[in-house]
């Protein structure tokens, strides 16, 4: 169901939903998947981002949501200067990632701590993303849910031992995708639910069989 938000769009800085508003989202997502500070950040634009990054702030707009901004932070229009005074490192490389959507970015990054994450993603229109990969593996959601990544290896029953846990604990999945590299290989469980999935209950998934990692994200 449409409602007034998809049409007027979102609360932001401009000048694009876009190529600004849904940028920032972008980055928030990264930013809190990664799990910490950004100190590096290698970001490759394809397509309309490519071409008009700079004249329409996505640029701005991607390490605004590294930085942890909302969409409508005034802060957006000097996030470079912000980034490079809290020591945030970064270039942009406009490329051809190939059949993606027009408004797509390549975001690499690397935390404090040394942590490693990156996020292919689409802008789409109104402020909405589209997540296809995280680290180099498929994982689609739009993150207007929470959302639970669990990594696994392809066995029988690690599906159903992870949802029945979420549902011992009064999570309800509203939707569920899994990817794998080949039978027997690499998984991947996105789980997107109408509750917050709690750092104890991340532990438990974590602590179950043929789990190899997990990642949680709040709405963004």
């Amino acid at each position: 169901m449409t409602n007034i938000f998809d049409i007027i769009g979102p609360i932001m800085v401009g000048p694009s939903s876009s190529h600004t508003a849904g940028a920032v989202r972008l980055g928030r997502i990264a930013r809190a998947l990664l799990g910490e500070f950004p100190v590096n950040a290698h970001i490759q634009l394809h397509g309309s981002f490519a071409r008009t990054y700079k004249g329409h702030g996505t640029d701005k707009a991607i390490i605004a949501g590294l930085l942890g901004f909302a969409p409508d932070d005034l802060r957006i229009r000097e996030s470079l200067k912000i980034a490079k005074s809290e020591a945030l490192d970064f270039v942009f490389e406009p490329v051809d990632l190939g059949d993606v959507h027009p408004n797509t970015a390549l975001i690499n990054i690397h935390g404090i701590s040394g942590r490693h994450l990156s996020i292919l993603g689409s802008s789409v229109g109104g402020g909405k993303v589209q997540i296809h990969k995280v680290n180099d593996l498929p994982a689609e959601f739009t993150a207007e849910y929470d959302t639970l990544i669990v990594y696994h290896m392809d066995t029988p029953g690690v599906i159903a031992t992870v949802t029945s846990l979420l549902a011992r604990h009064d999570i309800n999945i509203g939707q569920m995708k899994v990817y794998r590299s080949h039978r027997g290989g690499r998984s991947v469980i996105v789980l997107e639910t109408d509750e917050e999935v709690r750092e104890e209950l991340c532990q438990q998934v974590k602590a179950l069989p043929n789990v190899t990692g997990i990642m949680s994200l709040r709405a963004v």
